[in-house]
């Protein structure tokens, strides 16, 4: 794997441990542009096979993907121009692309981009995913299922478990709590460490008003270190939900000595448990 490749899958893999969920899931939806199979080919194409111009390329999506990680959009856009301009035929250049105009709120470019990487290599599993999960935040629900679905089919595609859980977000927005539940608790079976999923598949059993199978999963995230006040409080919901005292007053104990100042802080303080 090369360095812009392991790089980009660092930001879904492992950026969850010192972040707070509510600001780490979307970048984990979003994913990461990934090495990619050529459409029809059996084999996986690596850097070895890649031409002068591809392997040129690649290195400047390197350094492009390294100021990507570092939220440094502008310079990842100027070498993405210089990658595309070696090899207008490069999809991976495109898909990154699409994520840093995602980052910027440009949607209608960042569009662009991932319909021109799908026109190049229209099975890439990582590109369907980017590209369902912008639909999916302009609320086209149809169109980000069919493109989530598209990327779970791929062979060799490696992100099934952050492609679930997109689905499974998206799923909850467009209120069908039934189909999220499926596909959150399918990525949770393929990553049980990832706490994105932990809490989000808590909360869809929480809104379903499964209290009892949310406590088992909301109590597995905040009895870990990635526990955040946003877990914490809706633990303290569960809870509250399960006649379950004690538990409820150890949480919101943690909740207030660790985020006094939070929204959950206040919150919990006004006893607003149904809001």
């Amino acid at each position: 794997m090369t360095k812009a490749m392991a790089a980009l899958r660092r930001c879904t893999a492992g950026g969850l441990a010192a972040a707070a969920l509510a600001t780490a899931f979307t970048t984990l939806l979003a994913g990461c542009a990934t090495q990619s199979q050529q459409a029809g080919a059996r084999e996986v194409s690596t850097p070895s096979d890649d031409s002068d111009v591809r392997r040129r390329a690649r290195i400047r999506l390197e350094l492009a993907s390294s100021y990507f990680e570092e939220g440094k959009n502008e310079i990842a856009l100027d070498e993405l121009k210089q990658v595309i301009a070696i090899d207008p035929t490069f999809p991976e250049a495109y898909n990154l692309r699409g994520l840093v105009y995602m980052r910027l709120g440009d949607m209608t470019v960042a569009e662009d981009s991932f319909r021109r990487a799908l026109a190049i290599n229209p099975r890439d599993g990582d590109t369907l995913n980017n590209y369902g999960w912008l639909q999916c935040q302009q609320a086209r629900y149809p169109e980000a299922e069919r493109s989530f679905q598209q990327a779970l089919v791929s062979p060799v595609y490696q992100g099934r478990s952050r492609t679930y859980l997109a689905m499974g977000v998206c799923q909850v927005r467009a209120g069908q709590f039934d189909a999220a539940e499926h596909s959150l608790a399918r990525s949770y079976e393929l990553d049980a460490a990832n706490p994105v999923t932990g809490y989000k598949l808590a909360r869809v059993l929480y809104l379903k008003g499964d209290f009892q199978r949310a406590q088992f999963y909301i109590r597995r995230l905040n009895n870990s270190d990635l526990a955040n006040a946003e877990s914490l409080w809706l633990g303290i919901k569960v809870e509250n939900r399960m006649h379950d005292a004690q538990a409820m007053g150890q949480l919101s104990e943690t909740l207030r000595k660790r985020y006094p100042q939070s929204r959950e802080r206040t919150s919990l303080d006004r006893k607003a448990f149904d809001e």
